[in-house]
């Protein structure tokens, strides 16, 4: 699972030519890596250009949505953007990231 065609994750293992590579915490195993430094200045910005891939990017930013959703946060503020940094650190580099209590996840589409 997870070699050759990308397993039942859908997620490519080519990474092209000429593209920055990392070791992508998430997956344990050597992905693109994104472009520039998200959150430029910020500790854990740098630390996930270096550790996390644009594949696993994309999961967070999803997953960071359904937060930003379920919590009705506002992120013109302080304690939104403490929140989702420390959402954002546990799940790339702790024990992940828990789901709202309340949450239901939206049903697929038939």
């Amino acid at each position: 699972m997870g070699c050759g065609n990308g397993g039942l994750t859908g997620i490519s293992n080519s990474i092209p030519a000429g593209a920055r590579k990392v070791f992508c915490v998430k997956f344990q195993r050597e992905m693109e890596g994104l472009d520039e430094v998200p959150f430029e200045g910020h500790p854990l910005g740098q630390k996930i250009y270096e550790n996390v891939s644009k594949e696993a990017w994309k999961m967070w930013v999803e997953h960071m949505k359904m937060l930003m959703n379920e919590y009705r946060l506002n992120l013109g503020t302080k304690e939104a953007q403490e929140f989702l940094i420390e959402q954002m650190d546990g799940y790339f580099f702790g024990e992940g990231a828990a789901l709202p209590p309340d949450f239901v996840p939206p049903r697929a589409k038939a």
